[in-house]
């Protein structure tokens, strides 16, 4: 049991790992030479990046952000297929209830590096492409509708930050419409709550009117946050 343990805590290390990778900071400041955190809304996800540095490296970023989150709930899945051909997994371990708890740990602790990396002092992004893609690897149906909730909102609004939000708040829905395990419909609940929560000065800026809209010049400076450069 020990073995199989130390397994699943190593995927969720390599997990949150992999969510830490500091993708948007990394191309700021490569093709511009300054630090995204004090830029447009201080956040190193795709958006910024988009402000920042145009269409093309927002595209990429948020492609790897992505593929990040898909990446981390592979692992788990990868650990469940591999284990038993080495005797890893002890006979109590029930692989139908362990996989989908250990794929939502995996996800949660994605999410969560991509926020609070430790490469960059556990500051970091929003974790919405991180968080898309650990829901596309989890279920693809859900991923989809979710994506498209976002992309009607956005394409209606034209505020990024409205559409993050409102997709947090379809992907638990859709987890249940879809039949998902209770573990998933979880993960979608409290990771849904989480994004929200790191939109708390998006939300702000949608009461007051002030929010930017794709497109838009942005005016706002960066926001200090936890961790995070003041």
């Amino acid at each position: 049991m020990a073995v199989w343990l130390s397994l699943c805590a190593v995927v969720l290390v390599v997990a949150y790992l992999l969510g830490s990778f500091p993708t948007g900071y990394i191309a700021v400041k490569q093709l511009k030479g300054i630090d995204i955190r004090e830029v447009g809304s201080g956040s190193t996800g795709a958006t910024n990046v988009l402000r920042t540095l145009g269409k093309g490296p927002g595209a990429v970023v948020l492609l790897i952000d992505c593929l990040k989150g898909v990446t981390a709930i592979a692992l788990a899945y990868q650990l469940f297929k591999l284990a038993p051909l080495y005797n890893f997994i002890p006979p109590t371990v029930d692989a139908n209830l362990w996989q989908p708890c250990l794929a939502t740990l995996a996800g949660l602790a994605a999410v969560l590096g991509h926020s609070k990396s430790i490469f960059l002092g556990f500051s970091g992004g929003k974790s919405v492409a991180t968080g898309l893609g650990t829901v596309l690897a989890i279920s693809w149906q859900v991923g989809l509708a979710s994506a498209g909730v976002f992309a009607v909102v956005v394409a209606i609004s034209r505020i990024v930050s409205l559409s993050s939000i409102t997709a947090a708040i379809a992907v638990t829905i859709f987890m249940l419409i879809f039949h998902q395990p209770l573990p998933c419909i979880l993960y979608a609940f409290f990771g849904g709550l989480y994004v929200i929560f790191r939109h708390r000065s998006n939300i702000e800026r949608l009461l007051a009117g002030t929010e930017p809209k794709i497109g838009q010049k942005v005016t706002v400076e960066a926001e200090p946050t936890d961790g995070q450069l003041t």
